[in-house]
């Protein structure tokens, strides 16, 4: 087991649960790869449901972005309402609506059901335009949730500047039913909750082959036990590898850089975010932040396309909260640097693939896995269970076209994504 990488969360989160040896001739209706919020929501609804399901981690739950994230919990999807709908039809667009908006009031009941302590806060998550060109966008989104009557306010730049104490923002809009968590301490707290349900935790387990024989899959780990199962469900998202032929390029897996910063002072603490809502920057390439309970601000954005230990390894980021807050300029002390892997896809959706017989793979959140990737596994679960199908339609499998070079392709459309949402602010000042 690889050793979890350093980050503000993994010094301060209680350990989680602990882990059985995988058994010879272990078999279960269900395996569960991947122990991240995908996988650990499947197996959690599971097992709840009475199902026989085991869980496989290369690592520990929480190990990769789910543990790593910046911890909002924030609805919906990226494309909008009319586009949700006029892609996959009225009936059909309508639930996966439902699905991605609602899913962060469904993963605080979860949290609140199981008593899971993360630091779980339902502030609201706030969308923020620096620019003319991007406030338009976040308006017509604002205008599509209210005339479906979801909960959610348009706000002008004075709104904005009270809510985020920043004068940056030409407007915004804010949902209510968001807000934060500490990911690693849910993250744990899920597989504790899996656990107590009936679950089988193994790890590190990593699975390393998968082959379907006599009606049933064998699942191969590392250290060359087996585990049988009727059904398989492939949750490892931006750290997709081999095991399953073609999923890994399916997706592009993007590191996403964070900072932290030790508890800001009092009354720069109480000027930065004041209602503590989580926010993230509308445009091309994205900023979001939060302060945490213990007014820490802990910010995040894309960044190198590697692993980093530092802070100082990414003080563009540090530069962007001082040009929010002028007054965290030579007060806040900055003491974490890190980040995690999570996957884009092409068309900017979750995708559901049934490539075999019993086999889904899930995967795909595009940045707003903390609710999403838990409501879709819940939904997974039921459908697994004898309800109804995933909202989300299923599709084949498919490359995205010079996948292999995603390191320098993500680069490049940061770049060119920064200079973009530059001219957009220049325009609007």
């Amino acid at each position: 087991m690889t050793a979890l990488p350093p980050s503000l969360y993994a010094d301060v989160t209680p350990a989680g649960p602990g882990a059985a040896p995988l058994r010879p001739g272990a078999t279960a209706e269900v395996a569960v790869i991947g122990g991240g919020f995908t996988g650990l929501s499947v197996a959690l609804h599971l097992a709840e449901a009475g199902r026989d399901v085991a869980l496989l981690e290369a690592h520990e739950p929480g190990w990769g972005a789910s543990g790593r994230n910046g911890g909002q919990v924030n609805p919906g999807l990226k494309l909008d309402p009319d586009a949700i709908e006029a892609r996959f039809g009225p009936a059909t667009g309508a639930a996966l609506i439902e699905l991605s908006y609602g899913a962060p009031q469904a993963l605080f009941d979860t949290i609140a059901r199981h008593q899971i302590r993360c630091d779980a806060r339902q502030q609201g998550t706030l969308r923020a335009a620096r620019g003319d060109v991007a406030a338009r966008a976040v308006h017509e989104s604002a205008t599509q949730c209210i005339t479906r009557g979801m909960p959610v306010e348009w706000l002008d730049r004075a709104a904005m500047r009270s809510l985020t104490g920043s004068s940056e923002y030409a407007g915004g809009l804010i949902d209510r039913r968001g807000g934060d968590v500490n990911p690693l301490a849910l993250a744990r707290g899920l597989a504790r909750a899996a656990a107590n349900a009936g679950a089988r935790l193994h790890f590190p387990a990593r699975a390393t082959g998968l082959r379907r024989e006599g009606g049933a899959w064998h699942v191969q780990t590392e250290n060359g036990d087996v585990l049988r199962a009727e059904q398989v469900v492939l949750g490892t998202n931006g750290y997709s590898d081999g095991l399953w032929p073609g999923l890994s390029r399916s997706v592009v897996p993007v590191f996403s850089s964070i900072v932290a910063t030790k508890p800001l002072p009092d009354a720069l603490a109480a000027a930065v975010l004041p209602q503590r809502c989580s926010a993230y920057e509308a445009g091309i390439v994205t900023m979001y932040y939060r302060v945490d309970q213990e007014n820490r601000l802990v910010l995040g954005g894309r960044g190198p396309q590697r692993a980093i230990r530092s802070p100082d390894q990414v003080r563009y980021l540090i530069h962007h909260a001082e040009r929010l807050w002028p007054g965290l300029r030579g007060t806040a002390e900055w003491t974490h640097g890190w980040n995690g892997q999570l996957a884009m896809t092409a068309d900017h959706l979750p995708h559901v693939h049934r490539p075999a017989p019993g086999l889904v793979a899930m995967l795909g959140y595009n940045g707003r896995g903390v609710a999403l990737a838990n409501a879709l596994g819940k939904a997974l679960a039921r459908e697994l269970s004898g309800g109804d199908p995933v909202p989300q339609p299923d599709q084949p499998i498919r490359a995205i076209p010079f996948q292999r070079f995603w390191r320098l392709g993500v680069t490049a459309g940061m770049l060119a994504g920064r200079a973009r949402d530059a001219i957009d602010r220049r325009g609007q000042a």
